[in-house]
């Protein structure tokens, strides 16, 4: 993994556990909590702000994590941000799943338990109310998420929790 610190500040680690891929890059203002898995070609560039990654949240390969000036990124706990998502100066909120190739936008507050979908497009400011089913771009909340629903986004988390575990045990680069 390619860790920078950036004017004196670097990637904070809490926690006894969170493996990250070898070709993840985390520059400056990152904080990542317990049990967090970061893959292959993820950048979380926190030059301007801070971002922050809740505890058991998986960020999944070639996502970006970016910030701007007043507009940092939390992503909270037990979430799942898929393949090639842009994540940019938002608030996710616990037990969320950002759909592969979705863009979340500066301002943006997606709240808990909510399901963005596959390419949504999640406007600057837009806010998201709690168990919501996202889809579209623009993105549109089309309905709310059941128990069942919850329930689904949990497994993804814990399922990305248990790869990470295995890759950090098992993991091995072959030489040529």
């Amino acid at each position: 993994m390619a860790i920078y610190s950036l004017d004196g500040t670097g990637p904070r680690f809490e926690g006894s556990f969170s493996w990250i891929a070898e070709t993840a890059v985390l520059i400056g203002k990152v904080e990542v909590n317990e049990g967090v898995g970061i893959w292959f070609g993820a950048v979380l560039r926190g030059d301007n702000e801070n971002i922050t990654i809740g505890a058991m949240t998986n960020i999944q390969e070639n996502c970006i994590i970016h910030t701007d000036p007043g507009f940092p990124v939390t992503i909270g706990q037990g979430c799942t941000i898929g393949h090639q998502a842009i994540v940019h100066g938002c608030t996710i909120g616990d037990n969320t799943l950002v759909g592969m190739g979705a863009t979340v936008l500066n301002g943006a507050m997606i709240g808990n338990n909510c399901l963005i979908g596959a390419c949504a497009l999640v406007r600057e400011g837009e806010k998201i109310p709690d168990n919501s089913l996202v889809v579209g771009a623009p993105a549109k909340v089309i309905r709310q998420i059941d128990g069942n629903g919850e329930a689904m986004l949990r497994r993804s988390a814990e399922d990305y929790a248990i790869r990470a575990r295995h890759f950090a045990a098992g993991l091995q680069r072959i030489s040529q």
